[in-house]
């Protein structure tokens, strides 16, 4: 199975300002297309982070994503980061520049910054904006504001797609995990080719938790679930 990290860039991410969503959609998409997520990662606007982190999840991860920085502000850097993670120089993509300068006429030259792409990289259109993304190697650089980094993110999705689908198996039930963590343990031991998680969480009504199987291989999911249901359901009979 292909894995993935996600790498998210910008300071607004790590002080909390803005939230990471990027992270999480990407993961569920990702997983849809038989991508295994090992890494989500936030860094921030430092040439050197970002460029050390890349150098190493390029070597770990079948596919990397990037979110963030390709604006023309000081603090967006990802460009001149993925250029020094590759030992690339960059340059300006002429019929990228020529294509924003006729989009943006009312500051061409501003706009035409974002064409200054790594050497070797595939530009890859911003179907809702203006900064392109772009591909090299393994690592695909997508913009920050969500709408344009999902509206990028269809257009590519098709070539990182991996496999089956990573499905999934959720339910929750009115009890701790102290309860019900042996089960869980032995639902590992039973069916290996399967992930399991419990999400406790604590309301006016009680204890809940919420179990959830992974499995990319549907009979396996299917079985394990099954197993799991019966399993859980004897074990609260006995503890209530």
């Amino acid at each position: 199975m292909a894995c993935a990290a996600i790498l998210t860039i910008g300071n607004e991410l790590l002080s909390g300002d803005v939230e990471n969503t990027n992270g999480s959609w990407l993961a569920r998409r990702l997983e849809a297309v038989g991508v295994d997520v090992r890494l989500i990662a936030v860094v921030p606007d430092e040439i050197d982070e970002i460029a050390t982190m890349l150098r190493e999840q390029t070597d770990r991860a079948d596919l990397v994503l990037v979110t963030g920085g390709l604006g023309g502000t000081p603090d967006d850097l990802t460009r001149e980061a993925v250029a020094a993670a590759f030992g690339a120089e960059q340059s300006e993509y002429e019929q990228v520049a020529a294509d924003l300068r006729a989009r943006f006429p009312s500051d061409p030259e501003y706009a035409a910054r974002w064409a200054q792409l790594p050497a070797g990289s595939r530009p890859l259109a911003n179907p809702l904006g203006g900064a392109p993304g772009f591909v090299l190697e393994n690592v695909y650089v997508l913009p920050g504001l969500p709408a344009e980094m999902e509206a990028m993110y269809e257009t590519i999705e098709d070539e990182l797609r991996a496999g089956p689908p990573i499905g999934s198996w959720r339910r929750s039930y009115r009890t701790t995990e102290s309860r019900i963590v042996a089960v869980l343990a032995q639902a590992l031991e039973i069916h290996p080719h399967v992930r399991v998680g419990s999400y406790p969480s604590f309301g006016a009504s009680g204890p809940y938790v919420e179990v959830v199987l992974k499995s990319s291989d549907p009979p396996a999911l299917e079985a394990a679930a099954a197993w799991l249901t019966q399993a859980l359901e004897q074990r609260l009979d006995q503890v209530t």
